[in-house]
């Protein structure tokens, strides 16, 4: 069964208050765990990052431009229930 779940910004070291520079997802895109939701840039670096989980994309609750910090909520998602049926993962 199918739950709505939280996508929060992870612990992304010491940085606080980082801008949105691109959102690589948008609602109703289907999205595998570990592929890039969006990326931030700081004064020193950088970063991509990844979705926690696999399933469709409800709602993006971040615009680009936003400065976001730890634990805020980015989206919400679909999550597939439980086993990935007919996952083709690929590495990178």
């Amino acid at each position: 069964m199918a739950t709505v779940e939280d996508v929060l910004l992870p612990d992304i070291g010491d940085f606080a208050d980082v801008e949105i520079i691109e959102i690589l997802v948008a609602p109703g895109d289907r999205i595998e765990p570990e592929q890039s939701l969006l990326t931030l840039e700081s004064d020193k670096a950088t970063m991509e990052i990844p979705s926690p989980l696999g399933g469709e994309v409800k709602t993006l609750e971040v615009a680009v431009g936003d400065r976001i910090a730890q634990g805020q909520l980015l989206m919400t998602v679909v999550a597939d229930g439980g086993s990935a049926e007919g996952d083709s993962a690929t590495s990178e």
